[in-house]
This record gives structure tokens, C-alpha cells and sequence, in this order.
């Protein structure tokens, strides 16, 4: 069974990387990324989602099968597609396109979750995308949250803030009652700053610790990475890398970050481990294939050392 159960919607991916270039296809989904990157780091992974019966969501269970996330719960919905999105890249950065209306994973409900299956598990990992492509997932993500909780397992929540998807106050509220479910918080900065009207790190660090979970990984794009508890902060400084596409940055982290403190590393350590791992996943394109290996960090953490 797996340690650690992500839930959400994946969606293919078809990214170009230079303006004019035929799009490349590809994977992506913050949950599943998250799930993926854990995996290759060596943890056990499932998922739990609906894809569409189409082509696209026989290409999601093929992804798992070889990155060998358990997908044995994945449900297939004969009427609803599986979403997709456009990448593009430009100097300011890279824009999404997403087409995942009506999709089949926005229309799982509470009573589609495998309540064992999470029961068994040791850590869930949610995110703020899962709640706000639909108010039916919305409720499913809590509902998961709840399960998780009464039934021991550490819950990991992803503040991934998408106001495309949903309008400012109906996210602050949703997202406020999964901080409140949540024993490790995921926020960016810059989603945080936009959440609470706080600007400065430590004062927003304080608000999400009053809320509820005991540790808060705050990623800071060129400031780096914070990790808070209510005893004690750690800054852990950016890597520097030839960055072509931040796409699955942050999910490579979650991934890396989960996979670490499953198999016994503290905090610290698995935040520096992830810091790294976030680091060399911007170096190629798209959010799945450049996701790095435990002999790929390793060896990146020693040069950095050196």
C-alpha cells in the first residue's frame, strides 16, 4: 500500500518550448507532478482522480504505471474528459492555457473516495487546485482532509493559488478551512502575501502557524525556502541553475519534501534535500520530465557543498 496518497486532477500537457515550435506533450497537474516526484525519490505513491475515457486518460495510466505511482483507485468517467493545458514561454515567463471545464476529476465527490485506501496510508497531499476547479471536488478535498485526520495520517496542504480558476474571497475561505485541516502547510510567498494582506515573512509565518498546522514550508523563488514551527525558523538559500521552465517546480518539491520525511529525515533535512531537487527540475522543460533522481540530487548537493 502506499505511504503517501496525492489527490487532485492530472492533466496532459502540451508545452512549447520556443515561440514558433511545434508543442510537445506532456504531463502535468500539481498532485500528480507531487506524486511522481515523490516516487522517483523512492517513496510509495497512489493517486486518487477521474480521468475521462479518452485517449488522454490512457495516457495518465500509463505515466503511473512507469513512474510506478499506485493508481488502483483512479476512476474512469465515460462521460467527462480529462483536462488538458498549453504551455508557452516568453521573457516575462511561461503562460498556461488550460482547457479542464466539465472535466472528469471536477466532478468527483465526496463519496468517490476510497476511504481505506487513504486510511492506510501515512501522509495526504492536497492542494488548493484540487478545491477550486469545482465546488463538488472542493468538498471532496475536505472530506479526504477529514479521513486523513480522524485517521491519524500526517495532511499536507498546497495553498497553490489559481485566481483564474476562482474569484479571491470564495479561495481565502476555502483554503482558510483546509489550513485549519492541515498539519504541513505549502505556501509560495507570493500566494501568501495575496491570502492573508500580510507582506512581511515573518508575520505571515505567524498567521499560518495560529491557524492550526505545526509546520509551514514557505517556498521564495530568489529568496529561497523558510521552514517554521511555533519553536523555531530555517532559511535554506536558492540554488543557483540554468532555469528554462518553472513549471513543476514547486511539486517537485512537495514531492522531494514528502518522500524525505517518510523515510525518517527531519524538517530540515528534508526541506534541503527538496530546495535542491526543486532547483535542478527547472532545468529542462515541462512539469514531469525533468524531474530528478536520488543520484541527481545527491550529487548536486555535494558540488554545492564543495
Amino acid at each position: 500500500m502506499p505511504d503517501l496518497i496525492c489527490l487532485g486532477e492530472p492533466m496532459v500537457e502540451f508545452n512549447q518550448q520556443h515561440e514558433g515550435d511545434l508543442y510537445k506533450a506532456g504531463f502535468g497537474g500539481d498532485t500528480s507532478n507531487t506524486a511522481i516526484a515523490a516516487a522517483r525519490q523512492g517513496a510509495k505513491a497512489g493517486y486518487i482522480t477521474a480521468l475521462g475515457e479518452d485517449r488522454f486518460g490512457d495516457l495518465l495510466i500509463d505515466l503511473w504505471r512507469r513512474e510506478e505511482v499506485d493508481a488502483a483507485e483512479v476512476k474512469r468517467d465515460p462521460k467527462a474528459p480529462t483536462g488538458i493545458y498549453f504551455v508557452t514561454h516568453s521573457e516575462a515567463g511561461h503562460q498556461f492555457h488550460y482547457y479542464r471545464a466539465g472535466s472528469a476529476a471536477s466532478r468527483m465527490t465526496p463519496a468517490d473516495l476510497p476511504l481505506d485506501y487513504i486510511r492506510d496510508a501515512k501522509v495526504l497531499h492536497v492542494s488548493a487546485i484540487s478545491q477550486a476547479i469545482s465546488e463538488n471536488a472542493c468538498e471532496t478535498v475536505f472530506a479526504a482532509m477529514d479521513a486523513a485526520r480522524e485517521a491519524k495520517l500526517e495532511v499536507c496542504f498546497d495553498t497553490n493559488l489559481r485566481l483564474k480558476l476562482w474569484p479571491l474571497e470564495r479561495a481565502r475561505d476555502a483554503i482558510a478551512q483546509a489550513i485549519r485541516r492541515a498539519d504541513i502547510l505549502r505556501p509560495a510567498l507570493d500566494d501568501a502575501r495575496t491570502l492573508t494582506g500580510i507582506e512581511e515573512v515573518d508575520a505571515i509565518l505567524d498567521h499560518f502557524l495560529k491557524q492550526g498546522p505545526k509546520l509551514v514550508v514557505m517556498t521564495m523563488g530568489k529568496d529561497g525556502v523558510i521552514i517554521a514551527t511555533k519553536e523555531a525558523r530555517h532559511r535554506l538559500a536558492p540554488h543557483k541553475v540554468e532555469a528554462v521552465d518553472a513549471t513543476g517546480a514547486g511539486d517537485t518539491f512537495n514531492g522531494s519534501f514528502l518522500a524525505r520525511l517518510i523515510a525518517g529525515d527531519n524538517p530540515l533535512e528534508a526541506g534541503r534535500y527538496a530546495n535542491a531537487a526543486a532547483a535542478l527540475s527547472t532545468t529542462g522543460y515541462g512539469a514531469v520530465a525533468p524531474i530528478p533522481r536520488p543520484g541527481a540530487v545527491r550529487k548536486f548537493l555535494a558540488e554545492q557543498a564543495a
